[in-house]
């Protein structure tokens, strides 16, 4: 499989660079788990400052509200509920647990550790029908900065990569912040980064996009803009998560 390497200051403009080199290098293969084909290569996107603006692109499925959703699930649990009561098998949340914990304590211990990392995956994920794709997560305090890497097994690049890596910069900033030090680097690798066929025109609309427009009009200021955004949408985020307990 061909490996690429792309980098950038912000998450969006690694992100574009990102798409505009799955389509123009990935080579296509077979999705059995879908009966479909996948535009495919593995990719490492390297983010120098993760909370340099603009933090937001335009270039992934939903707005607001879904990023958000997506922010609270992964890093305050809102749908752990669904683990509890069997309808889900797992949320990263849920799996993180007390592993959030163990990193802030090992790297307080040790500020040079390579131990702090998180494993996402477990033995229950061979042989599922939904297997983890986020495996685990690492950080290291490397020149006075709280730096993150992260590796899936499996990432979306259409419809997932973008808020995956959104939703882990803020919990890297939120540890960073417990530690007291500032966000350093965010890296991430996944090893089937893939655009599944039925998203080929989704795909080169973006990659087209990108190729005539600035950065001003492909991405949004996060602090100042969306953040306000985002902010507005919480409570009525947590009603329907209410709501959803209510049903059973």
């Amino acid at each position: 499989m061909r490996e690429i390497f792309v980098t950038g200051n912000t998450l969006p403009a690694a992100y574009h660079n990102a798409l505009t080199k799955l389509s123009i290098f990935g080579e296509e293969s077979d999705c059995a788990d879908w009966n479909c084909k996948q535009l495919e290569l593995s990719m490492t996107i390297h983010v120098t400052e993760p909370l340099h603006e603009p933090m937001i692109s335009k270039c992934f499925i939903g707005g607001a509200r879904e990023l958000e959703q997506y922010r609270m699930e992964m890093l305050d649990g809102i749908l752990d509920f669904e683990v509890e009561r069997g309808k889900w098998a797992y949320t990263y949340h849920q799996r993180m647990g007390k592993q959030i914990q163990f990193v802030i304590d090992e790297l307080r211990r040790n500020p040079s550790s390579r131990r702090a990392v998180m494993c996402i995956r477990t033995p229950e994920d061979m042989g599922s029908d939904d297997p983890a794709c986020l495996q685990h997560i690492q950080y290291f305090i490397r020149d006075g900065k709280l730096d993150c890497m992260v590796l899936f097994r499996s990432n979306d690049a259409c419809k997932a990569t973008f808020m995956n890596a959104f939703a882990l910069i803020m919990l890297q900033k939120r540890i960073a912040d417990v530690l007291g030090v500032p966000v350093g680097t965010y890296t991430h690798r996944a090893n089937s980064f893939h655009c599944y066929q039925r998203d080929y025109d989704m795909l080169n609309a973006y990659v087209q996009r990108i190729s005539i427009s600035s950065e001003k009009d492909l991405t949004y200021r996060y602090v100042g803009d969306w953040q306000d955004l985002m902010e507005n949408e919480r409570e009525d985020i947590l009603a329907q998560v209410e709501e959803l307990k209510s049903h059973g």
